[in-house]
């Protein structure tokens, strides 16, 4: 998966590719008449067939002043989007957009609303309805869980050399900390309340990345750095560490005022393919269980073009010390002991992929992606990739290795034609659904105030 990687240095982080965030909405120039109310269709009917939401991710965080520096623009999230930035998202055929986001609760007690994230929410979705894109909301953050989950050892206790924040950044406290498991379920209660009416809202994707195997709870305790599901399980499950224990009770909250919306759920372990077999099944019938699939590591996050691995390829996939071949054979197997075995064993149950993707200059990247695409479609798996950038400078030309619009060249810092992006706007030009027709721009203001 993306996974904003676990042991990647400061320096490596910001070239390689990632953070990403929002500041308000703008209203285009040309005063456009509003279009009339939309009437909400059935969002289930986008998930629980053939393939029909195809488009990527836009991440957010807050910004910390004094780790970045003006890197992540003024404001509190960052860095900056536009109402342009989702218009060329869509012009170039994407139907949704996956807002991997803060949760709208505070991330210490007491845990409550933060305003300012929810006003920041709820500019990205207005940006992406006006763009007629469907949107998918995914909690990042919350109750005992700071963005720096996903930049685990990467502190300066752990890297003396490289380290980039200090360990008092970490909050992991919600795998050991009871109060705030029950507030990361009052804030989705509250989240779907809040949304539940929103046309262009077709899922909450209760946490991204659910990672307890690997940060534990720390810094209440020990990280567990446990990589292998059935030894994590058979140790802890069932404990506070267990995300199979916490998302029923989240899914049951929302349902208590929502009972329509998709309700998307990933595994634990970063919510990579190989654990998926390990994610229980709710009894809710309108929920669809994910994967971020960026397997082979090895191949997907390689940081220059001068590794010498390639797709196709021979290399240690798993690192168990033996090559194997690495072409679409070996995707299609990932697969099928994973997605397809789960479907089988639970009904047929939808299955997406809501991040997935490789650095831009990994060899062969268009033909891996074009592959991979097409494994879900075969699937009738919904995707979206990883990332859609900012064109905020200087974040777009500093974050980029997920650009596609770049092109090969790690060099090279602008917008250019390329075959990695050929594939990809082939397979979007696929789609058919919009949430306000084909119409084009909406410009409501479509959240509750």
């Amino acid at each position: 998966m993306f996974r904003l990687t676990k042991r990647t240095s400061p320096v490596l982080f910001l070239l390689t590719a990632l953070l990403l965030a929002c500041t308000v909405a703008r209203q285009p120039a040309g005063g456009k008449t509003p279009a009339p109310a939309a009437t909400r269709t059935d969002a289930w009917a986008l998930w629980s067939g053939a393939t029909r939401l195809r488009g990527a991710n836009v991440y957010q965080r807050r910004v910390y002043p004094a780790l970045d520096e003006g890197f992540l623009g003024p404001g509190d999230f960052g860095p900056p989007f536009t109402q342009a930035d989702f218009d060329r998202l869509a012009a170039l055929g994407a139907n949704y957009v996956n807002l991997s986001h803060p949760g709208l609760f505070t991330e210490t007690p007491p845990y409550q609303l933060d305003p300012a994230v929810q006003a920041n929410l709820d500019a990205f979705i207005q940006m992406a309805a006006n763009a007629n894109l469907y949107v998918v909301i995914t909690a990042r953050t919350g109750p005992g869980r700071s963005e720096f989950w996903a930049f685990f050892g990467e502190d300066t206790a752990s890297d003396p050399e490289g380290g980039w924040f200090d360990p008092s950044y970490y909050n992991n406290r919600v795998w050991g900390e009871q109060e705030a498991q029950d507030a990361w379920v009052a804030m989705w209660r509250y989240t779907a309340e809040r949304y539940k009416d929103n046309p262009a809202i077709v899922g909450y994707d209760l946490m991204c990345e659910p990672n307890s195997n690997d940060v534990g709870s720390y810094p209440l305790g020990d990280p567990l750095d446990v990589w292998d599901p059935a030894q994590f399980y058979a140790d802890y499950g069932g404990t506070l560490y267990d995300w199979n224990q916490l998302y029923p009770r989240i899914v049951s909250a929302i349902r208590e005022v929502d009972g329509e919306t998709p309700i998307l759920i990933g595994g634990n372990g970063y919510s990579a393919a190989d654990w998926l077999p390990y994610t229980q099944v709710v009894s809710d019938t309108r929920t669809v269980y994910t994967i971020h699939q960026y397997d082979p590591h090895t191949y997907t996050h390689q940081l220059s073009t001068t590794t010498g691995i390639t797709y196709p390829g021979y290399f240690d996939t798993d690192w168990d010390g033996t090559p194997e071949d690495f072409n679409r054979a070996w995707l299609e197997s990932l697969l099928t002991d994973t997605v397809d075995s789960f479907r089988q064993a639970h009904g047929g149950v939808p299955v997406a992929a809501n991040e997935y993707g490789t650095h831009r200059w990994s060899p062969g990247a268009a033909d891996f992606m074009d592959d991979q695409m097409a494994l879900f479609e075969q699937r009738g798996m919904n995707y979206a990739l990883w990332e859609w950038s900012t064109s905020w400078e200087p974040f777009a030309s500093g974050v980029h290795a997920f650009n596609f619009r770049f092109g090969p060249d790690p060099a090279n810092r602008s917008d250019t034609e390329n075959a990695l992006q050929d594939v990809i706007t082939s397979y979007w030009a696929r789609n058919a659904a919009r949430p306000f027709g084909r119409g084009g721009a909406v410009y409501l203001p479509l959240v509750r105030r």
